[in-house]
């Protein structure tokens, strides 16, 4: 089968065997999958990474311990934990100490025609969803866990900076929520797209709104984001950092001390939220799919995908574009 790999900071075509299901596990054939800033900050060198990434995916069950999966679309949770500690025994692998993350840590990703993946981290994508739509439930879950982990009221003002993927998709979650959201961002394109949604949006380049707001969600993807969000914030306010990035981030800790702001830091979700917001249709993510391309492509859909402007590029199977 086809593979895309990384080797030092190349994106690489092979050949690989078809993956073995282990009990417990599904083999999984792709339909589609999305390539983020992770994958982006992976071929950079984040996390040293070598080999397959890939975690956003539609796909079909092919083989499964779990029978009632065999011919369903599904997605997937991309925590692998051990099973034994009592994080996951608490049903929160998210954090089990000794976890694989799918395309990320030790575990190889879905940009391939066929991958495995415990049965237990699938959610069967329902019918009214189309695929290209299903490959969002990953960072949706993402965007939605703010406000699993921030009491933010319905009607307060809070500003999202970075107008890529992950940061409209959050603007478009917490507009759902009853937030008033003010998005951030350098791209008029993009700030455009916001505004169809009704978010207030506003050029980085105008200068921030010194000390403004109760909430700042930090989505830059830029080394200088949390500086930003700490000149947005006000004293004793939140900052919820989403940004991965390879290498260090200047912080100004003095300025989080002597104004008391909390930073939180906010990774994945829970998947069952973000699909009922795409059955709903509380969310649209039909116009943040910039192109579809098939595997053999992926040097190029990966070249495509680190353009400015650029929000989500899809790899799907030679042959079903």
């Amino acid at each position: 089968m086809l593979v895309v790999e990384f080797e030092k900071g190349t994106v690489v075509l092979k050949q690989a065997p078809m993956p073995k299901r282990r009990p417990g596990e599904a083999l999984i054939r792709l339909l589609a999958a999305g390539i983020c800033n992770t994958d982006l900050e992976l071929l950079r060198g984040y996390y040293n990474f070598q080999g397959r990434p890939g975690h956003e995916f539609v796909g079909e069950v092919v083989e499964s311990s779990t029978p009632e999966l065999v011919g369903q679309r599904v997605v997937g949770e991309i925590n692998i934990g051990c099973g034994r500690c009592s994080l996951c025994r608490a049903g929160d692998p998210r954090h089990c100490s000794s976890r694989r993350v799918l395309g990320i840590l030790n575990y190889p990703g879905v940009f391939a025609e066929y991958f495995t993946l415990p049965d237990r981290n699938l959610h069967v994508l329902p019918r009214t969803i189309p695929t290209d739509h299903g490959v969002f439930v990953e960072p949706l879950a993402a965007a939605n866990e703010i406000l699993e982990q921030v009491r933010i009221p319905k009607g307060a003002p809070v500003a999202v900076l970075g107008d890529g993927k992950l940061g409209l998709l959050i603007a478009q979650v917490l507009t759902a929520h009853g937030a008033e959201v003010h998005l951030f961002g350098r791209h008029p394109s993009k700030l455009a797209l916001a505004r169809r949604w009704k978010i207030r949006t506003r050029l980085s380049s105008q200068g921030p709104a010194k000390a403004a707001f109760q909430w700042v969600v930090e989505a830059t993807g830029s080394p200088e984001g949390l500086g930003a969000a700490l000149e947005l914030v006000q004293p004793r306010g939140t900052i919820i950092a989403k940004t991965t990035l390879h290498g260090a981030v200047p912080l100004d800790i003095s300025r989080v001390v002597v104004n008391e702001v909390t930073i939180v830091g906010s990774r994945c979700g829970r998947f069952p939220p973000a699909i009922r917001l795409l059955q709903r249709r509380s969310v649209d993510v039909a116009p943040l799919v910039t192109a579809r391309m098939p595997l053999s492509q992926a040097q190029e859909a990966f070249q495509l995908a680190a353009e400015p402007g650029t929000l989500k590029v899809l790899l799907v199977p030679d042959g079903t574009i």
